[in-house]
């Protein structure tokens, strides 16, 4: 058996694999780049901010002062050298493109752009009321319509396990 083709097969798919992965961290500046959810904001929205950047540090200090939203801070986040903060897009914000500036403590500037949009994309739109699709809750809107399909459910299960007998024992249809 010849060892090849699987390995050539194998080598092919991680670069397929490698080719095809859209990078995590998009940004100008530092070796994390600096991550704004959404990147898209209306104005009045909440920004999260987050950088790898800063690295052990994991403290920064932000500045949305492009947007009018001033200084914020980044603290050490929930993964490894990951810094993260929060700031509010200010309702007066004009739609455009803002810079957003993080200075990590231990040295080093990450930058990151923010775009105030005003609306925000239907990604972002949280649902809201109930979902109509037709089917009722455990006892639907009408009882008796429930009823009246579990006795036709019921009848069916019947019919088939008796016709099912029958043919078990030779009778036939």
């Amino acid at each position: 058996m010849r060892t090849s083709r699987p390995l050539t097969a194998a080598a092919l798919a991680a670069a397929a694999v490698a080719l095809t992965a859209a990078p995590v961290y998009a940004g100008k500046g530092g070796s994390g780049g600096l991550q704004m959810y959404p990147s898209n904001a209306a104005p009045g929205a909440a920004v999260t901010v987050n950088t790898t950047a800063c690295g052990t540090a994991r403290a920064a200090a932000g500045d949305a002062s492009a947007v009018g939203a001033g200084v914020f801070t980044l603290a050490p986040g929930t993964e490894a050298k990951d810094a993260v903060g929060r700031f509010q897009v200010p309702p007066s914000a004009q739609p455009g493109t803002y810079e957003i500036v993080a200075k990590c403590s231990g040295g080093g500037q990450v930058t990151g752009d923010l775009m105030v949009t005003l609306t925000t994309s239907q990604q972002e739109v949280q649902p809201k009321g109930h979902v109509k699709t037709g089917v009722g809750g455990a006892l639907g809107t009408d009882p008796t319509m429930t009823a009246a399909g579990v006795a036709a459910l019921a009848v069916a299960a019947a019919g088939g396990t008796w016709l099912l007998h029958r043919r078990a024992r030779g009778e036939g249809f």
